[in-house]
């Protein structure tokens, strides 16, 4: 198998993944609130004044830190999503057209600047790709939009240990969006609709140990206290039963569930796959921007062989 050949292959590859992610991207597509526009200057002014006063470590970090990272992140990912595939198509589409003039025998005596445009748009393609990876995973591992509390297969948040509530998803005091499911958690289940899971929402062991994330419900309470999620594990891996009960009785639930409704449709496993598949496809796409500078520097330095 020539390099020419597998110098034509490595630009369709490059060329095809790129058009499918492009269909599939998350920003390109508008299935996130990511935007070139985000205003993470002011985010940065607000935590400037706000040094002013009095703040703990706790809130320095997660109230202000936290959401400016965020903020760049996202900006910088869509930036380089609209990036890094508008260059990938245009490498993958003249490299291939190039070296398929080659394969059918024409402008042959251009096959050395054509291996040193292979090997430049290669490196350029493989970096911009690469970078747009990194920030990808970062974005999909560690940040999210909607408030959806974290829970288990079962949709359990915490458990009942002696006579306190374990935390599953805590993390460090005052660390609330450790409890938030990030774009990596949204494919699972329990953040999507799934039948089995809602028809065990309807049984007595389950409905009467729902902790609502939006109204901060209190089993046997009402809609009247202040003990939501982030409030009973945002700053201790455990917290006092006496805090909650059991809706009918004075009987201690086991395990407490974030709540969970029908209309939650598909669309988090939908968001969460087009980061995943855009991140795989864009990996595929480094490999192939680094066999096409291979092989361009292969024929810049032996024209005759391809």
């Amino acid at each position: 198998m020539g390099k020419g050949f597998l110098f034509f292959c490595c630009s369709c590859c490059i060329l095809v993944l790129t058009i499918v992610n492009l269909s599939i991207g998350p920003i390109i597509n508008h299935k996130t609130e990511m935007s070139g526009t985000m205003n993470c200057a002011q985010l940065q002014d607000n935590y400037d004044d706000a040094k002013k006063g009095t703040l703990t470590d706790e809130q320095k970090k997660y109230s202000y830190e936290w959401n400016i990272n965020r903020c760049k992140n996202g900006k910088a990912m869509h930036d380089m999503e609209y990036t890094s595939f508008i260059f990938d198509i245009v490498i993958g589409f003249v490299c291939g057209l190039i070296g398929l003039l080659h394969l059918f025998d024409l402008k042959k005596d251009f096959v050395s600047n054509t291996g040193l445009i292979g090997l430049i748009c290669g490196a350029i393609g493989f970096v911009l790709t690469f970078v747009y990876v990194i920030l990808n995973g970062i974005v999909y591992t560690s940040y999210y939009e909607e408030r959806i509390y974290k829970r288990d297969g079962d949709g359990v948040f915490a458990e009942l240990e002696g006579d306190k509530y374990k935390c599953l998803y805590f993390d460090t005091k005052g660390n609330t969006h450790a409890l938030i499911a990030k774009y990596s958690d949204l494919n699972k289940k329990q953040y999507n609709y799934n039948k089995d899971l809602l028809d065990s929402y309807d049984t007595d062991e389950v409905d009467d140990c729902i902790i609502s994330s939006n109204y901060n419900y209190i089993p046997g309470y009402g809609n009247v206290e202040t003990f939501g999620v982030s409030t009973l594990c945002g700053n201790e891996e455990y917290f006092s039963s006496l805090l909650v009960t059991n809706r009918h009785d004075s009987r201690l639930c086991t395990k407490l569930y974030v709540d969970y409704s029908e209309d939650i449709g598909i669309t988090n496993k939908d968001k969460s796959d087009r980061f995943l598949t855009t991140l795989i496809l864009s990996l595929f796409v480094c490999l192939a921007s680094i066999g096409l500078a291979l092989f361009g520097f292969l024929l810049f330095r032996t024209p005759g062989d391809f």
